[in-house]
């Protein structure tokens, strides 16, 4: 791929690689102080991404928290929060998902030929279906969002959306959040799964800052040469 958005990931992580435990509560993971921190991220991105799987457990909003930084987005020409992503295998949506349901901007939700007709029929009225091909692939995603003229496109998660832009060779920059205790549960989702990942002990990803934010620490990695250091 020639054009394609530069894609940052942002993950936040228990010391032995857990994004979640094996309960239906959602596990906090950073503090206020990151959870600034990944807003202003945000607030630099045209799209974030999750998965369809974040949709159904986080029931995220995805939306631009400080008022400040919407309004300076706003006097750039930019709507106040960034396009919202998701991509679903089964096309099993919940229209009234806080994904479409708050916030007045775009979102778009990627699925395989074969499930497009369902999730129209789910979320087509509050959303913007897209045919990603059979299967859909992260290839045929940051593809399509470039054609939209997203330039910046940050991945939320989950674990499946990250192992899938990261073994395409797809990251640009990865923000990793490692928060100071342990989950212990092999039943709960972990970072990624296993994968051919373009980063291995012969080809090193290069730390460019590691930050200690409260109790919890920052390391980010340039994944690709257009990673600023």
């Amino acid at each position: 791929m020639t054009t394609r958005p530069y894609v940052l990931l942002s993950c936040a992580m228990s010391i032995d690689g857990y994004i979640d435990d094996a309960t239906t509560d959602r596990l906090l993971l950073s503090n206020d102080d990151d959870l600034d921190r990944v807003d202003a991220t945000r607030a630099g991105c045209d799209a974030i991404l999750v998965g369809a799987a974040t949709v159904r457990r986080d029931d995220p909003r995805l939306l631009i928290r400080s008022e400040r930084r919407r309004a300076e987005r706003v006097a750039r020409g930019l709507p106040p929060s960034p396009v919202k992503v998701t991509v679903t295998g089964s096309g099993d949506l919940d229209p009234g998902a806080r994904f479409f349901t708050m916030g007045d901007g775009l979102k778009l939700v990627y699925c395989p030929s074969g499930v497009v007709d369902k999730a129209r029929e789910q979320v087509g009225a509050v959303s913007t279906v897209v045919d990603a091909g059979d299967p859909a692939t992260a290839e045929a995603v940051a593809a399509d969002l470039a054609g939209r003229g997203v330039t910046r496109l940050m991945v939320e998660g989950g674990g499946s959306m990250h192992r899938q832009f990261l073994t395409a060779g797809l990251a640009d920059e990865l923000h990793l959040v490692v928060a100071p205790f342990f989950v212990g549960d092999r039943r709960a989702p972990r970072f990624v799964g296993d994968g051919r990942f373009p980063w291995h002990p012969g080809r090193r990803a290069r730390v460019v800052e590691v930050r200690q934010i409260g109790d919890v620490v920052l390391t980010r990695y340039a994944l690709s040469d257009r990673c600023p250091a």
